[in-house]
């Protein structure tokens, strides 16, 4: 059984505590310009009940400079400017610790995190006497032939992450070798985007209730060099605890709450590239989808921000595939941290994935090196995993890779 110290006892280390700290005065070693002073109450020289004892030592902790720092808001760590060395972090996550150093709370808050619980229940079931030393990870999309079925997702307003955006982020995105999705409501005109991109790009949009403006924005970006456009459906309206919620007559508007079928149909008929559709997360609207023509599909569920218990994409992908098959290419976002992260969608049947949350932390830590080492990390872990489960592409990929465990 642990005994409690005594109040006697508790005050003897006290003053041990403070024969100590007189003793370090007189040291050359310590100095008391650079070592706060610690002063052993006077009070502690009449005889102490437990309660005085009690109250003296949650005096002491509230006095703490790291208490009152973190309650400023005030990281510890390394010193300001000084982060880890780019080439020592040795996977996607580690770049999430290093982007919160150098981000303000409101900033990093809007990348931090997402769920993973659904890729754990995902295990593999590997193949070993297998060839593996020709490996290959290109992935065709709608003509283009692309390095690897990664693609750096959107992510609107990006010079919260970086001063440079979005031009950073797309030179990281050449520099891997992975095709760009642009957003719509970026800090950067999409031509100065272009410009800094070698690798194909793509452009997602809102559908706002103004449908000729998105259409003009839209065309533009097309004008420019996309080679396909994304709608974002599903978020009618910003997330709770965003602009002022919960007013319930007050609703901010993200999308467009009076979204149909018919304003995809209109939006499709004036596109000359392939339409998708981002934010599906039912078989049913998938099927609905195909049948009325739109050439694309991504599962998302947009960070799980806007529907409290959502699914997670990764969960619904194999109904979703089930329901259309391979009439059209289905992609996916959600969670996506390691390379067999990626395996496993491919297993269930995805094309390719978006990865954004770990891109823009790569953009916050190390601006286009950042997101060009994160990209690359994901490549790589691909590329090593379809090894160990023997599959030399992805064509070779199957669901038998993978089991699911319902429980």
């Amino acid at each position: 059984m642990i005994q409690r110290p005594s109040s006697r006892r508790v005050l003897k280390g006290f003053e041990k505590l403070g024969d100590c700290h007189k003793r370090q005065e007189t040291s050359p070693l310590f100095s008391t310009s650079v070592r706060p002073r610690l002063t052993v109450p006077s009070s502690f020289s009449r005889p102490l009940s437990r309660r005085r004892v009690l109250a003296g030592l949650g005096s002491l902790f509230a006095a703490s400079p790291l208490l009152s720092a973190q309650q400023a808001g005030v990281r510890f760590g390394e010193p300001a400017g000084l982060i880890t060395p780019l080439k020592e972090l040795i996977n996607a996550l580690e770049f999430e610790l290093v982007a919160q150093r150098t981000l303000t709370d409101a900033a990093y808050a809007a990348i931090a995190g997402g769920s993973r619980a659904a890729f754990d229940k995902i295990i593999y079931r590997p193949r070993l006497m297998v060839n593996t030393t020709e490996l290959d990870l290109t992935c065709k999309l709608f003509g283009e032939i692309m390095f690897a079925p990664i693609l750096v997702g959107p992510a609107s307003r990006q010079k919260r992450f970086h001063p440079e955006g979005e031009l950073a982020m797309a030179r990281g995105a050449t520099d891997a070798k992975a095709a760009l999705v642009v957003a719509d409501r970026s800090d950067t005109p999409i031509e100065k985007i272009a410009e800094q991109s070698e690798t194909p790009l793509w452009y997602q949009v809102y559908p706002e209730t103004d449908k000729s403006a998105v259409l003009t924005r839209v065309r533009r970006a097309v004008r420019t060099g996309c080679k396909a456009v994304c709608i974002t459906v599903g978020t009618p309206h910003l997330p709770v605890g965003a602009a002022g919620y919960p007013r319930v007559g007050e609703r901010p508007a993200l999308g467009n709450p009076a979204l149909d079928w018919e304003y995809i149909e209109r939006v499709r008929q004036q596109l000359t590239v392939p339409l998708l559709l981002k934010g599906i997360m039912s078989a049913d609207e998938a099927h609905t989808a195909v049948e009325r023509g739109i050439q694309g599909l991504i599962v998302s569920n947009h960070g799980g921000g806007f529907v409290e218990g959502v699914a997670q994409p990764i969960s619904v992908l194999p109904s979703i595939l089930n329901a259309v098959g391979t009439q059209v290419p289905i992609l996916i976002d959600g969670g996506f941290r390691r390379g067999s992260d990626v395996l496993k969608a491919l297993a269930l049947g995805a094309d390719a994935v978006l990865v954004s949350r770990p891109t823009l932390w790569g953009l916050a830590a190390y601006g286009a090196s950042g997101v060009q080492a994160v990209t690359e990390l994901l490549q790589a872990e691909l590329a090593r995993d379809m090894a160990m489960c023997g599959a030399v592409n992805l064509q070779a990929i199957s669901r038998d890779f993978i089991k699911i465990d319902r429980r």
